[in-house]
């Protein structure tokens, strides 16, 4: 088990080459590459990004919002073969950073109405995916997301039938934007999950960093535990959540000595 920072948590104060940089310097262990734009999908960006990570572990890459993910599930053949050419860049890049696992939102609810999955369908295109992340050595990882179609319990162990090969992303901030207790998600996705999402909340719900709200991250991490988790646990914060780098640091560090505590192996800094 690893511990670690996604460069996501300094999005607008820093370029992505920038945060990893940044992360890396600070003595982060791991981290996850959060790519945020178009021209960050290809090896030349990558091999930039690597450069600066120096020997910081890259754990996993994310995307942006809905820039392409959505569309690999898309009716319209065009807008779908588009998506899975992105799709390959993303995945070269991910391949060049030594990045495992892609963290996944999938498919969108963009309407209001009620949606009825066709997890046949679903499930047939998710494992197109795969194979275009397994060719670069990197396993897809759905995560819960209040918006996409992973926003209930029930959607991860119907597609895991026809994806066997899928591996999960816990974030526990999604899952309280979902109304749904993080734990049940932990249930669903046991023996699947790669990553964990982190953050906090204070008692007014206002989101914040770890350790500073009313979160029970022993409650969390003994929950991941029981479930076999050996994955990587990343503070994915929002920048407004703190207001200097020290915060953040200081964050990591508390995160990280509470779940040496609890999984007795976890990694925090390597100098």
């Amino acid at each position: 088990m690893v511990t670690g920072i996604s460069t996501a948590s300094l999005f607008s104060r820093f370029f992505t080459e920038e945060a990893a940089g940044e992360l890396s310097a600070a003595g982060v262990a791991s981290a996850e590459v959060f790519l945020e734009s178009y021209r960050e999908y290809n090896a030349e960006f990558a091999r930039e990004v690597k450069a600066r990570a120096g020997n910081m572990r890259i754990h996993s890459v994310h995307t942006l919002t809905t820039q392409f993910e959505p569309q690999l599930y898309s009716l319209n053949v065009r807008a779908q073969e588009d998506s899975f050419s992105l799709l390959e860049g993303a995945m070269t890049a991910a391949e060049i950073l030594g990045a495992k696992y892609y963290t996944f939102h999938g498919g969108a609810r963009f309407k209001k109405t009620p949606m009825v999955i066709d997890f046949d369908r679903v499930g047939a295109i998710t494992e197109r995916i795969i194979e275009v992340c397994a060719a670069h050595d990197v396993s897809l990882a759905y995560e819960n997301v209040h918006w996409g179609y992973y926003n209930y319990i029930g959607f991860f162990k119907e597609l895991k039938k026809r994806a066997p090969r899928l591996k999960g992303t816990l974030d526990i901030k999604q899952a309280r934007q979902s109304g749904i207790f993080y734990g049940d998600f932990i249930d669903e996705m046991k023996g699947s999950i790669v990553t964990a999402h982190i953050s906090d909340v204070d008692e007014n719900g206002k989101m914040c960093l770890p350790g500073r709200g009313v979160t029970d991250f022993n409650e969390v991490f003994s929950r991941l535990n029981d479930a076999g988790f050996n994955g990587a646990v990343l503070l994915e914060v929002y920048p407004s959540d703190f207001k200097t780098l020290s915060e953040l640091y200081d964050s990591y560090g508390y995160i990280t000595a509470l779940a040496e505590k609890v999984f007795g192996k976890a990694e925090f800094s390597r100098k």
